[in-house]
């Protein structure tokens, strides 16, 4: 499937679904690398990297632990700027190693909450782990150290990302093709 439309917007092929599993299998290489030993908690931010945190972590050969929190700040194909909370972090973080995995990091808006929230329980580290990353709309100052793939600014679904509720369950990412994003 080359396009596909979802609800009043058409959407492009953009990176196939063998580029994101080999970038996921690279990304999941250097996280065993630095957390060996070290028994990560993974932080899957829902609802769009439960398609990420889970092909990630199923290629860890490491001791880890998985979790989620839900977050909110995108309508339609724009973000809100704003960040609420829906689901909070239940499991105790002081002094262990925390993994954020993120879907896509564009504003950091998102990033910035939770690296905030999470820094309130004095984890050992924090880092970021994102499936996609656009530079040039991040506006933060926190580094994003593990990035499986960065894109261009452009509203992308797929492999977990949507359009309102729609294309997260699309292979591959696909990139909007319509004007007027």
């Amino acid at each position: 499937m080359q396009r596909v439309r979802l609800h009043d917007k058409d959407f492009e092929l953009f990176i196939p679904e063998s580029e994101v599993n080999a970038a996921i299998d690279r990304l999941a290489g250097e996280l065993r690398v630095r957390y060996n030993g070290k028994r990560p908690l993974f932080i899957g931010v829902l609802n769009g990297a439960f398609f990420f945190a889970a092909e990630l972590v199923k290629r860890l050969d490491i001791e880890c632990e998985i979790t989620f929190v839900k977050v909110a700040s995108y309508h339609g194909t724009r973000s809100t700027g704003k960040v609420s909370e829906l689901i909070g972090l239940n499991e105790r973080i002081e002094g262990r190693h925390v993994v954020v995995l993120e879907d896509i990091v564009d504003t950091g808006n998102t990033v910035r909450y939770i690296m905030d929230a999470l820094n309130e329980h004095h984890p050992a580290s924090v880092s970021i782990a994102a499936l996609l990353f656009k530079p040039d709309a991040y506006t933060q100052d926190i580094p994003i150290e593990h990035v499986a793939v960065r894109i261009p600014n452009a509203f992308v679904v797929g492999s977990g990302l949507d359009h309102d509720g729609l294309g997260r369950n699309l292979p591959g990412i696909y990139k909007i093709i319509n004007s007027g994003q």
